[in-house]
């Protein structure tokens, strides 16, 4: 496989590293995707730890044929500029623009054909890939990893109660205030103007406007709404994103549609690798022992991606 250092969105604002990684052989146009972060501020590997999800994605489908684009996500690099430009983040200036701008640049390259663009969405880039495609992404198909149809602060709460069941008893009082100021927040935030909501914190540069502007459509409802190719995937071990109530709850949402396919991989967690079998609570041991993406989900993607 070939790599080439890549910016996106040069010239802008906001303009950011990446790595365009080739097959070994362009000498007819290849497919390519492009993948797209979770929540938080990663690096272009969406590196968590010890695991580095995109690098192996990258690599497992450039030796299947498929070239992709990774980059580093803007909060990661412009975090600060970003909270001091005292602006109301959204997701669609934290992570939409910067996907539209990467399925771009892989359409104006030569080796690339220009209509097999696909998006790999993982976790909360799942959720806003059928949003991605629809304001500019213009993709052949999406492949949504370790997503939802529901609301990010539906699975915020999931979280939260999931923390509180697998906490000691010294370390559940500790997180009984921090989770009731996060309900209360949510549950107030209806309430609230969109000026109100701007200037509500909620943490980590956030405020509770960013949660209302992507709710206003689940992606369920955007999915709903398209008749592009969906391939849906899912790791048994999840502790961040239900296996029954979310990828259950995707076969409900988009029943009896032909366009989309579901796969649920055993034993693997969040990030697609083997599990160590660890709750929520030990994320730095689930995510702190060096592993990678098995073969069968580079397959299951590259397969998928070729029958389109």
């Amino acid at each position: 496989m070939k790599t080439e250092f890549i910016k996106i969105g040069e010239g802008s604002e906001f303009p950011l590293n990446g790595k365009l990684v080739l097959p070994s052989d362009t000498s007819e146009r290849v497919p390519a995707v492009v993948f797209v972060h979770g929540s938080g501020s990663s690096n272009m590997d969406e590196k968590v730890l010890k695991l580095t999800p995109f690098k192996d994605l990258a690599e497992g489908m450039a030796e299947r044929g498929i070239a992709s684009v990774r980059y580093d996500k803007r909060s990661f690099v412009y975090g600060r500029k970003i909270v001091k430009k005292g602006e109301a983040l959204t997701v669609k200036e934290e992570t939409i623009e910067d996907a539209i701008k990467a399925a771009d640049l892989l359409r104006k390259d030569s080796r690339i054909d220009p209509e097999k663009i696909f998006i790999v969405g993982h976790s909360m880039g799942a959720m806003l890939a059928p949003r991605i495609d629809a304001e500019g992404g213009n993709l052949r198909g999406l492949v949504l990893m370790a997503g939802t149809p529901r609301k990010i602060e539906d699975i915020l709460f999931d979280q939260f109660d999931a923390m509180q069941e697998n906490a000691n008893f010294f370390t559940k009082l500790a997180l009984n205030g921090q989770i009731k100021k996060f309900r209360k927040l949510f549950e107030s935030s209806d309430s609230l103007s969109d000026e109100e909501a701007k200037k509500t914190n909620y943490g980590g540069g956030a405020t509770m406007y960013y949660f209302r502007e992507m709710g206003r459509k689940t992606p369920g409802e955007y999915l709903m709404e398209s008749d592009k190719p969906v391939l849906i995937l899912q790791g048994s071990a999840d502790f961040q994103v239900d296996s029954v109530k979310d990828f259950e709850k995707f076969k409900e949402v988009l029943k009896d549609r032909p366009n989309v396919s579901y796969k649920l991989f055993d034993g693997l967690n969040h990030c697609f690798v083997q599990t160590l079998g660890c709750s929520i609570m030990q994320v730095q041991k689930e995510y702190g022992k060096e592993r990678h993406i098995p073969a069968e989900v580079f397959d299951t993607i590259a397969d998928w991606i070729k029958e389109q």
